[in-house]
Formats: structure tokens, sequence, C-alpha cells
């Protein structure tokens, strides 16, 4: 039997929101300042970020190297 792979070659929600927002920007519809307009890429990293520093120092703490 043959492994299928699936692949999700989609574009995100972050993306969608990311677009909408810098196309809102630049024609003039919203006078956000550019911090705003590219949030949904920071406040996304950033919910990727803290879990992982989390993990990291529980682990640390664990093996108790901290």
């Amino acid at each position: 039997m043959k492994d299928k792979k699936i692949r999700n070659s989609g574009i995100g929600l972050v993306s969608i929101l990311t677009l909408i927002s810098i196309v809102l920007k630049l024609t003039n519809n919203i006078n956000w300042s550019w911090i705003w307009v590219l949030s949904p890429i920071w406040i996304s990293a950033i919910l990727i970020t803290i879990p992982f520093i989390i993990i990291m120092i529980a682990g640390r703490i664990k093996k108790g190297k901290w």
C-alpha cells in the first residue's frame, strides 16, 4: 500500500489577516500605524515563542540545570 502524504499548501489565517490589513492601509481605508498593520505576524510569533520558552525552562528545571 502506498503511503499518502498530505500537504497543506494553502494560505493561513495570519497571512490573510496581514494581507487584508496591508491592503486597507495602502488604500487609506484605515489609519493605523504599521506596527498594528503587521500585528498578526508578530502576535502569532509571540504565541509560538512563549510556549517554547516555557518548555525549555521547564526542561532545564527538571534536569536541575537552572
